[in-house]
Parts: C-alpha cells; structure tokens; sequence
C-alpha cells in the first residue's frame, strides 16, 4: 500500500504561481513513478505530468513551458511547479502512484484525496 497527501493549492490570480506537493509513505518510493492529474466537474480526469523512477519526465501540451513536475527521493515527496497560472487551469489536482514507469492515463494503483486549485482571471 501506498498513501499519499497532497497539499498546497489554494486560489491565485491569473499569471501567479503556485507548487504542489505529494508525500508518499508505505512503500519504497524510488521505485515509484508519480503522476499529477486533474479534474473538473463533469470531465474526465486529465493527466498533467509525470516523473518515472528513472527521472524521466512526462507532461502534456497545455501546460508545456508552464509546469515542472520534480521528485526528492529522499523526502519521499513530488512536487508541480505551476507558473504562469490560467483561469483554465482550475481543477481538483490528484497526486497518483505506480510502478516504475508513467503513463498519461489513469492506470496508477494509488491516488491521493485531491486539492483544489482556483485561478481567478
């Protein structure tokens, strides 16, 4: 089993910046590949990026040159840089987990509770 919290949204002006966190606990997470997604009412939950247990890193056209998803192995935690912040980036933002290697859809074992992210234009 693996647990994970997510923390650090909240709500932002369009332009600000904003990093979220995810600390995984229960299972060694170097071997892990950590994945940030988000979802807004009534669509399907979006991948936005992810890092492999290798480091390699995938993300998704919309947000390119935008977000930053790094991994501290030591501290068992990923993060999402988030810059340059867009009304259309307002989503619930999920922290997900599998083994070693990321994939853009929702097939990870583990998922954390979600935390909001609200740009105001």
């Amino acid at each position: 089993q693996v647990q994970l919290v997510e923390s650090g949204g909240g709500l932002v002006q369009a332009g600000n910046s904003l990093r979220l966190s995810c600390a995984a606990s229960g299972r060694t997470f170097s071997n892990l590949a950590m994945g940030w997604f988000r979802q807004t009412p009534g669509k399907e939950r979006e991948f936005v990026a992810g890092v492999g247990w290798s480091g390699n890193i995938r993300d998704t056209a919309s947000v390119k040159g935008r977000f930053t998803i790094s991994r501290d192995n030591a501290k068992n935690t990923v993060y999402l840089q988030m810059d340059s912040l867009k009304p259309e980036d307002t989503a619930v933002y999920y922290c997900a987990a599998r083994p070693y290697v990321v994939v853009r859809t929702t097939l990870y074992d583990y998922w954390g509770q979600g935390t909001q992210v609200t740009v105001s234009s």
